[in-house]
């Protein structure tokens, strides 16, 4: 599996973004850069306030409606490559009602269970072992 594969982690993203931090129209690519770029006060874990959505919904959400919809999705991502899930696809992982957008509830819920998920050691907080762990593993519906 690319690197690409899961560049929204967050949610489906892939949820991986924190309070305060500039994507700058960009994910960061790899674990490590993730991880580097989550972890905003340097202690060398990635906590739960850290994982936030709160700047990934900002970055994606382009037209500033408060949804998310496949089109602002790849324009961060770039295009599906094959045998890749596409952002519509991406989207659908997390959207609860179904509606094929993604707001703000549905991305921090999928970013809290990506993050759950993530935490092998259930203390509160992600290394970059465990960040590592799961990178590149698309997100699966509940």
């Amino acid at each position: 599996m690319t690197v690409s594969s899961l560049r929204v982690s967050a949610m489906l993203a892939i949820g991986l973004a924190a309070a305060g931090m500039c994507f700058a129209q960009t994910i960061p690519g790899t674990a490590t850069d993730r991880f580097e770029a989550l972890d905003t006060n340097r202690d060398g874990l990635v906590s739960k306030a850290e994982y936030d959505s709160n700047m990934l919904f900002k970055v994606l959400d382009s037209d500033r409606n408060y949804r998310i919809t496949a089109d602002e999705l790849e324009a961060v991502l770039g295009p599906q490559e094959d045998g890749m899930a596409s952002a519509a696809d991406r989207i659908r992982v997390a959207d609860r009602n179904e509606d094929g957008e993604l707001n703000d509830e549905e991305l921090r819920r999928a970013g809290e269970m990506r993050f759950d998920w993530l935490d092998s050691s259930r203390d509160g907080n992600l290394d970059l072992a465990e960040m590592k762990s799961g990178f590149g593993i698309p997100a699966q519906r509940p």
